[in-house]
């Protein structure tokens, strides 16, 4: 085990750690049904107990942010979280954090409640440093859950928060930080502010950045400066998702998380290495999300981590799920290509393409298949008429055509 591994749950068999995650499983599910309003009505009829594998999980509906939000803002009245969360104000919920919606997320009083230590001590920060967190205090929780993470792993935070460069850089000066955390791009703007200012910052030699993409350029950037950046991904919802380690191959997921990755508009999981929507669940017995679809593209890489963390690794961030389009006026969803296609055993993978000018658009639907019986054709066609209520033409394309970018639908049009 490295000087960077928090623990010995990342280099345990995965075996080990796959019998542990579903062996929490039910009692978690149970959980969420007796002590959270919107679970008790999502999961209705589900028997917790009977949850003990992953094709078992993959039955569960996915709950999606926006129906976390639809609900949030249907029962605020009774409930600012939706009835999603089983804690209320008091001493079990120290902060409440609103993200864009607005969507309402409670903090439990949980060390490390948002599991943010693993992705600090990968980037390489130590017990006994003090880190500069650039990352928002208010209303959005980005600030308090890397502070969290960072006093658990024992470092002292200095609460930089966002503007003020010229403060930053002389805060950085004088307090002599290990490291910076927060997004990359203020980082940058930091280091070109204390050029400007003739000022150094040597201190400064690592950092944990998220919330936007980590582009290599900016990597590489950083890195000529004597800063190594790793960046981490993590949402308000379900805390730290995945972390990068200094292999920088994929993002390792996280020890706290079922992760899965599923068809967009869909419940169902691809197979490895296939792009498709990060669906996560949470052990986290205060906010116990149960199926939750991040909205967000990735996919799985094949086989370990070089630094001997034997947990699943993805690719990353790589779009958004939601490819919902409007297509002469109406709505298309992901959801309704998933539904033409299952109707159809000889369809293996399905991608709409819609294409011309607005106003005078066309859409085509791609399908790979094995056989293309008589009539094939035709049925498709009505059924595309069926579900989106719109004409579409359609193209049948052999096995492996359609590219691995997790697109459902694809909007090719002229917007010029």
């Amino acid at each position: 085990m490295t000087s960077t591994h928090l623990d010995a749950l990342e280099t345990r068999a995965p075996a080990d750690r796959e019998a542990a995650l579903l062996a929490a499983l039910p009692a978690q599910i149970a959980h969420a049904r007796s002590a959270s309003p919107a679970f008790a009505e999502i999961l209705a009829g589900i028997d917790p107990a009977s949850i003990t594998s992953r094709a078992a999980l993959a039955r569960l509906p996915v709950t999606r942010k926006s129906e976390l939000l639809a609900r949030q803002q249907a029962g605020r009245a009774q409930n600012v979280f939706g009835g999603f969360s089983t804690i209320g104000f008091g001493a079990a919920m120290p902060r409440i954090f609103s993200s864009p919606g607005p969507m309402y997320e409670p903090e439990g009083t949980g060390r490390d409640y948002w599991r943010m230590a693993r992705a600090l001590r990968a980037a390489g920060f130590q017990p006994g440093e003090l880190v500069h967190n650039s990352f928002s205090y208010h209303f959005v929780p980005a600030g308090s859950m890397m502070e969290s993470g960072a006093h658990a792993l024992g470092c002292t935070v200095f609460p930089g928060g966002t503007g003020q460069t010229e403060q930053q850089v002389q805060a950085m000066a004088e307090l002599k930080p290990a490291g910076y955390i927060g997004t990359p791009s203020f980082l940058k703007i930091i280091v070109e502010k204390a050029f400007e200012m003739k000022v150094a910052l040597p201190s400064v030699t690592k950092a944990l950045v998220s919330a936007e993409a980590f582009p290599p350029s900016l990597r590489d950037w950083l890195a000529e400066r004597g800063i190594a950046g790793y960046q981490c991904y993590a949402t308000a919802d379900l805390g730290l998702i995945a972390y990068e380690t200094e292999a920088r191959e994929g993002l390792v997921i996280d020890e706290g998380v079922i992760v899965e990755i599923v068809r967009p508009g869909t419940g169902d999981p691809v197979a490895e290495g296939e792009v498709g929507e990060l669906v996560v669940t949470t052990l986290n017995p205060d906010y116990p999300l149960i199926r939750f679809g991040t909205g967000d593209l990735s996919a799985v890489l094949p086989g370990p981590c070089p630094t001997g963390r034997t947990n699943t690794r993805i690719k990353g961030w790589m779009g958004r799920a939601d490819q919902t389009t409007k297509v002469r006026g109406m709505f298309v969803h992901p959801a309704q290509v998933a539904d033409i296609a299952r109707r159809f055993p000889e369809v293996i993978k399905a991608r709409l393409v819609v294409s011309g000018e607005m106003a005078n658009d066309s859409m085509a639907l791609q399908v790979e298949t094995a056989g293309a019986p008589d009539g094939l054709v035709e049925r498709i066609s009505e059924a595309i008429r069926d579900v989106t209520k719109l004409r579409g033409r359609v193209e049948l394309l052999a096995p492996g055509s359609l590219p691995n970018d997790g697109k459902v639908i694809e909007d090719a049009r002229s917007y010029q």
